[in-house]
């Protein structure tokens, strides 16, 4: 699993941050901590557990403590602080940056960006920012549709019709993410996201065609950036012989990055209208989200008649 980063100028660009001072190329400052800091303390003097990797954000308080300092402790402190090379600093409620500090800043080529936003909004951002680019992240096979709000996640062998599939439920109504490769991030510890690698981005390959535009053939509601994993449907060929759910009552769940997603495996053969069962999987599933289970009343309601009490077994 490769360790995911994101460039100084893709975060300068995101939050519309103003440069004040940046001693190389943005493109090429990379960031891989989603920690943000604030460095009340550090300059105050105490570094013990200072983390120089992690952006830090400078707001009123900071900046009141600062201005409080005679001229000489001011630059003993702000130069003690940019001499621990900070990856970047950030001042929020757009405080006036002091002639010393970007004096300090240049001397010890830290970038110093300023913006307008709170200091509690600011941080909201980057934390939000940055635990979306810097997630874990693995690359897998299959296709990402959005069908009914659900995010379902197709995989199966190649050939067995994932992408004729997803053309079907692009033109009954839903929205394609990603064809053939999905980045899959996790975001949070319940959370994976997907997203098309960008050089496939709206694109779809379907045999005897090629590859199709998606965004262009079906218009901007046909295609979605990002979506979250809510179901795992995996295609494989009917098996003669081989028993498939009917009923539905055993859950199963497909493990990414240590998340339980839940799954199905559904048959193909010649006549199956896989683009309507897909659609029901996902609404089945949205349902059970919401607390109602169809297989287990159903199961409840045949036991009943049997004369037994469900709530016993």
């Amino acid at each position: 699993m490769a360790t995911p980063t994101v460039t100084l100028a893709a975060i300068i660009k995101q939050l519309n941050l103003n440069i004040n001072y940046v001693p190389d190329d943005p493109e090429k400052l990379i960031i891989h901590k989603k920690d943000v800091t604030r460095p009340g303390l550090p300059l105050a003097g105490f570094y013990d557990i200072f983390d120089a990797e992690r952006i830090q954000v400078v707001g009123l308080t900071e900046d009141a403590y600062i201005e409080s300092l005679d001229a000489d402790k001011k630059r003993e402190h702000l130069e003690a602080f940019f001499s621990k090379h900070p990856i970047a600093v950030v001042c929020a409620h757009n405080i006036h940056v002091s002639e010393v500090t970007e004096e300090m800043a240049q001397k010890y080529g830290v970038p110093l960006l300023s913006t307008e936003q709170s200091t509690s909004e600011l941080t909201s951002a980057l934390i939000s920012y940055l635990n979306l680019q810097l997630a874990p992240m693995i690359t897998r096979h299959g296709v990402l549709i959005e069908i009914y709000g659900e995010g379902v996640f197709i995989t199966g062998d190649s050939g067995v019709g994932k992408s004729e599939t997803a053309i079907e439920l692009i033109k009954r109504g839903h929205r394609l993410i990603a064809d053939d490769a999905v980045e899959l991030r996790k975001v949070s510890a319940i959370t994976i996201l997907g997203q098309a690698p960008e050089i496939i981005r709206h694109y779809i390959e379907l045999r005897g065609i090629g590859i199709v535009d998606v965004r262009r053939l079906f218009g901007m509601g046909a295609v979605k950036l990002t979506e979250k994993i809510n179901l795992v449907v995996n295609l494989e060929h009917w098996e003669k012989g081989k028993m498939y759910e009917r009923l539905g009552l055993d859950e199963t769940y497909t493990d990414i990055m240590g998340v339980k997603i839940p799954s199905l495996t559904i048959p193909v053969q010649p006549g199956r209208n896989l683009a309507v069962v897909i659609e029901t999987a996902a609404m089945n599933n949205r349902q059970k989200k919401m607390g109602y289970n169809t297989a287990k009343e159903f199961n409840e309601k045949v036991m009943r008649q049997m004369g037994l009490d469900p709530d016993a077994m």
